[in-house]
């Protein structure tokens, strides 16, 4: 690791930012993910691709606020939403017509939800969902699988994915052991070791929760019959699915993964795009499910900024936008593009990697076996990560700081951006070829 008092591409005002803000939060930064190596730099604004820091570096980006902008950085639609609902009021706690709209809008693409609950992140939203399920079911265990990250509660974070995964803290401590002891963890798409758990278990199982696609070890496919054999088993068993759609959701697509694959869940998790850079998290399923959430039944949820009109008129402004189309076009070719490019490099340069791709997301494992799963994924040469985005930050290009991150497109990226990412990437690659 690179001493902190190293100056890397003369960030000095970033690092004595830094220098103060570890005196007042926990490693210096409101959550892990930010802790870049050797320290973060400073953002002072953000328009389209691009970033611009304290230092005066201005950066394309890729990390797209991990994954939360689909239409880049305070795309004009949705800033003159923003603008328009902060002229009427920021915060009423009482109802108000746009969370009709949004919910409408929502449940006209999602065919797995017919009622919903906004929240204020995902963690809630995976917080509430296991409650529901388990309320459901009137059971208790819930399987999830090696590298899914969904979120920060406690029944969760067991060999967890995103920032537990990258610091070396798979289970975090202060959850008790009675607390996660009906918490079973399998390999991700290892359907074998799943139908052999349920048949031990299967009958105790409220719910099997899993990212549908992985984005929080990095970006792992799930195979051919892995989503489709897991939603057989929960019907076989009675136990629910809950899709962690906070990533995926609006990013593969209007209906997210659920409609890319063709498989429904029972239960939905959405987050990131639906708040169109704002605080969001939310969690559908059919009415008969969701009729059990408070005040209708006994599964409690409150908050004073669910559904916060901030929000909803971001989250509903974007999703507007997505129906048009287009944004999903510029996004999906950018991360193609690139992902080509890297491809091209690693082996004209002999590199042991591999690269994956699905619609806007893509990320590059230095390992030389297929990633499938969150054991090879962590196999993976972080310290070669870090170096190739250190190389790439030196070309102007902020790829997602971490190895077990993934990074996103938007359709800011055109192609006058793409055409100085290629460069810069194939330049980073071969920097570090040696």
């Amino acid at each position: 690791m690179i001493p902190s008092k190293v100056i890397i591409l003369e960030w000095r005002k970033s690092l004595e930012l830094y220098d103060e803000a570890q005196k007042l939060f926990p490693g210096g930064v409101n959550s892990p993910a930010r802790k870049l190596i050797p320290y973060p730099f400073y953002v002072k604004e953000a328009t389209g691709p691009y970033i611009a820091t304290v230092d005066g570096v201005k950066l394309i980006d890729y990390c797209m606020a991990f994954g939360a902008l689909i239409l880049g950085h305070r795309p004009y639609t949705v800033l003159n939403a923003i603008v328009r609902q902060l002229e009427k009021g920021w915060i009423y706690g009482m109802p108000y017509e746009l969370e009709i709209e949004m919910a409408r809008k929502i449940i006209s693409h999602y065919p797995s939800i017919e009622m919903i609950r906004f929240v204020n992140s995902g963690t809630e939203a995976t917080m509430n969902a296991i409650r529901l399920a388990r309320a459901f079911t009137r059971r208790n265990k819930i399987i999830k699988f090696e590298g899914c990250y969904h979120g920060s509660h406690d029944y969760v974070l067991v060999k967890a994915g995103s920032g537990a995964l990258t610091w070396s803290i798979p289970t975090s401590k202060g959850i008790p052991e009675d607390v996660i002891k009906n918490t079973i963890v399998l390999p991700y798409n290892d359907l074998e070791s799943l139908e052999k758990t349920m048949r031990k278990h299967g009958d105790d199982v409220a719910a099997i929760i899993v990212e549908p696609v992985v984005v929080n070890a990095g970006l792992i496919l799930p195979k051919d019959d892995f989503l489709e054999g897991i939603r057989e088993l929960t019907k076989t068993y009675g136990s629910l699915l809950i899709f962690d759609e906070v990533a995926t959701g609006y990013r593969l697509g209007l209906s997210g993964a659920q409609g890319y694959y063709n498989v429904i869940p029972d239960i939905t998790t959405l987050g990131k795009i639906i708040g169109g850079g704002f605080p969001i998290g939310a969690f559908g399923a059919k009415r008969e499910i969701m009729e059990l959430v408070s005040p209708s039944g006994p599964v409690y949820n409150a908050g004073t900024f669910n559904a916060h009109p901030i929000s909803m008129a971001a989250g509903l402004a974007t999703i507007e936008e997505l129906e048009k189309g287009y944004p999903y076009k510029i996004a999906n070719n950018a991360a193609k593009v690139l992902t080509e490019v890297i491809e091209d490099s690693i082996r004209k340069y002999k590199i042991n990697a591999r690269v994956y791709r699905i619609g806007s997301m893509f990320q590059i494992f230095f390992v030389d076996k297929d990633v499938i799963n969150y054991d090879v994924a962590k196999r993976s040469d972080t310290k070669k990560y870090y170096q190739f985005h250190l190389e790439a930050l030196k070309r102007g290009i902020f790829l997602t700081p971490s190895q077990f991150e993934t990074n996103f497109t938007s359709s800011a990226h055109t192609d006058e951006v793409l055409s100085k990412s290629i460069e810069a990437l194939e330049e980073a690659l071969r920097a570090i070829a040696g």
